[in-house]
This record gives structure tokens, C-alpha cells and sequence, in this order.
């Protein structure tokens, strides 16, 4: 995906389900606030009140069509960046957040089969062009990840081809943007997983090690 803006204080968080992002966010923001910066945390979906509803929708709910749920996801992005994510980047935040466009790019897109150059497109419309300086790609086997997950959300009931694509989908991106995607390999130790993506924040934003 391309874009105009590339938010330096801006961080994602992607991998497929099971990769621990929700448990990394955490972890990565107290650290950080521990060093005297201000960050925020925030996910996609349901990091807003309309977010919330939306993410009910879209995990909760039954069948929805693949082109729905894209504009489901389209929706809480647009109001997510608007109320969330570029106050706090003009206020001098770290912003950290649990999937972004290339969630869209990969589970409906790769996954779902999708048009990619459509999907770009209204990405960079709801966003404004916002794209993330640094993302943290939590990568390991789909069967891995799903073993862990205890949701069993409707994504999560996706049958292990779906998500096997997710999980390629991913390492293609990251080959695509090598400057903006750092891999991290989620199937370390927790801890493991929690230095490796505290040494590439510390490079990203410069840092004391």
C-alpha cells in the first residue's frame, strides 16, 4: 500500500491471530512511559464508542458478505484516525496501535480475494494517507496462532487455509516495505518477543539503547 503521510511517533502492531499483539501493546507502552514519553494505545476495531459497536459487529456476528465487512473496517478506521490517532500524533504522542491498513490489505484482500488496487485505495481514503513510520510484524505459523487463540471470534473460526494466507500475506508485505515493516518472530518466549520489539522501537525512534 502506498501513502502521502508517514507519521514518525506512529507504531503498528500486525500479525496474524495468536501472534500476541494485545498482550505486546501493553508492555511496549508501560515501558516507554516508564522512560518519560507519552503514548497512547489504541486498536483497531473499537477503539472509539462507534469502534466498539462495529468490532461486535464484525466478531460477533454472523455471516457477513467479504465486501461488508470491508467497509465495516473502512468505517472504524476513518473515525478511528480522525479521533484518536491524529490528535494524539499533533499533540507529540508515541501512538501505539493494534492493526491498521495492513490488516485490511491481507485479510481482505489476500484472504478474501478482494481487488488490492481498490482496497488501497479507499484504505488511503479513510486515512488521509496516513501511514505508520515503523511496523512490528509479529510473524509465525497460522497453526501456532490458532492453537493459542481462545476467543473463537469469527475470524478466528476462519478454516487454516484462510489463515495460512493471512500469515503469507504478511511476509509479503514486509518484502514490499522493508522500510517500514520490521519482522518480529512471535514464536519466541514472550519475553523474547518483548526485547526484540523494544530494540526496534529504540532504533526507530532514536533512543538510548
Amino acid at each position: 500500500m502506498s501513502g502521502h503521510l508517514n507519521a514518525h511517533r506512529f507504531i503498528t502492531l500486525e500479525g496474524p491471530e495468536g501472534a500476541g499483539k494485545s498482550t505486546l501493546v501493553p508492555k511496549l507502552a508501560t515501558w516507554l512511559e516508564s522512560a518519560g514519553h507519552h503514548v497512547v494505545q489504541t486498536r483497531e476495531p473499537g477503539a472509539t464508542a462507534l469502534g466498539r459497536e462495529v468490532r461486535r459487529l464484525l466478531l460477533n456476528g454472523g455471516d457477513i458478505a467479504a465486501e461488508t465487512e470491508l467497509f465495516l473496517f473502512l468505517a472504524d478506521r476513518s473515525h478511528h484516525v480522525k479521533t484518536v490517532i491524529l490528535p494524539a500524533l499533533a499533540d507529540g504522542k508515541i501512538v501505539l496501535c493494534d492493526r491498521y491498513v495492513d490488516s485490511t490489505v491481507v485479510y481482505q484482500s489476500v484472504a478474501r480475494g478482494l481487488d488490492p488496487v481498490e482496497i488501497d485505495r479507499l484504505n488511503q481514503f479513510a486515512t488521509g494517507g496516513l501511514l505508520p513510520g515503523l511496523t512490528l510484524l509479529l510473524d509465525l505459523k497460522a497453526e501456532i496462532g490458532l492453537a493459542r487463540e481462545t476467543k473463537g471470534d469469527r475470524l478466528d473460526r476462519e478454516p487454516l487455509d484462510f489463515h495460512r494466507a493471512v500469515a503469507a500475506g504478511y511476509r509479503v508485505l514486509a518484502e514490499r516495505f522493508p522500510s517500514r515493516f520490521e519482522i518480529v518472530d512471535a514464536e519466541q518466549d514472550p519475553n523474547a518477543v518483548f526485547s526484540a520489539a523494544k530494540d526496534k522501537i529504540t532504533t526507530f525512534l532514536g533512543l538510548r539503547a
